[in-house]
């Protein structure tokens, strides 16, 4: 165990342990995403050991409260928070970015929404099974595990096109959670990617529609349209 060390005068810290300390990331990660679940009410993801299977009522105090009808106001940003909430707790400031984007292109804006949601490397990543949750998704882009195209990418929000190769990178194919995930029947995968889970390659294929993707729960983003028209 590293020695003490003295801050100031007559106080003693120990140094960081940098294992404890990704252990402590991983369980916020862990808290933060089932807090999501509570918060909305749902198991937005499908997974067996969401919360919510278990107790239906929200987070805190109060979660167990009678349950009040939302206005439209409300209606329509929970439906904004639950889609936020899905693709890993995507800031306000970059949905809001995504949304402009799903304006600024012809055709329906919710549609082009969940597609270019469904674009982000770390939503490919996610969808073909080469880690378990979405969360690992965003963590496993950022560390430099996955490539388009045959290049590295370590951005989570990068946004790939049709026809473009997605693979992790042969160093990382051993690593635990693509083993377990790979393996878990847990998640189906949708026929817009085409999948090699032999190679851990995967090839997006087109953009997908609203019904094309396969959420465990309804989302709403014509909801979301009227959010942000509204505000």
């Amino acid at each position: 165990m590293p020695s003490a060390q003295k801050v100031g005068t007559g106080f003693w810290i120990k140094p960081r342990d940098k294992k404890l300390e990704r252990i402590q990331l991983v369980t916020k990660r862990t808290a933060a995403k089932y807090k999501i679940d509570r918060r909305m009410g749902e198991n937005i993801w499908g997974r067996p050991k969401s919360p919510v299977n278990r107790r239906e009522y929200g987070p805190g105090q109060h979660g167990q409260g009678r349950k009040q009808k939302l206005s439209d106001f409300g209606t329509q940003l929970r439906a904004k928070q639950k889609l936020k909430g899905y693709y890993g707790d995507v800031t306000e400031k970059q949905f809001r970015r995504i949304y402009a984007d799903a304006e600024r292109i012809k055709g329906d804006t919710g549609a082009n929404l969940i597609g270019l949601l469904e674009r982000r490397l770390d939503a490919v990543v996610y969808r073909a099974k080469f880690v378990p949750t979405v969360f690992a998704a965003r963590q496993f882009v950022n560390h430099g595990h996955v490539t388009v195209n045959g290049k590295k990418v370590n951005i989570a929000s990068y946004r790939v096109n049709e026809g473009d190769v997605i693979a992790v990178r042969e160093k990382s194919r051993q690593m635990g959670l693509v083993i377990e995930a790979i393996a878990s029947a847990e998640r189906d995968t949708p026929e817009y990617l085409n999948i090699d889970h032999a190679k851990l390659t995967c090839e997006f294929v087109r953009t997908p529609t609203l019904s094309d993707v396969p959420y465990p729960v309804m989302m709403e983003p014509n909801l979301v349209v009227e959010f942000y028209a509204k505000n």
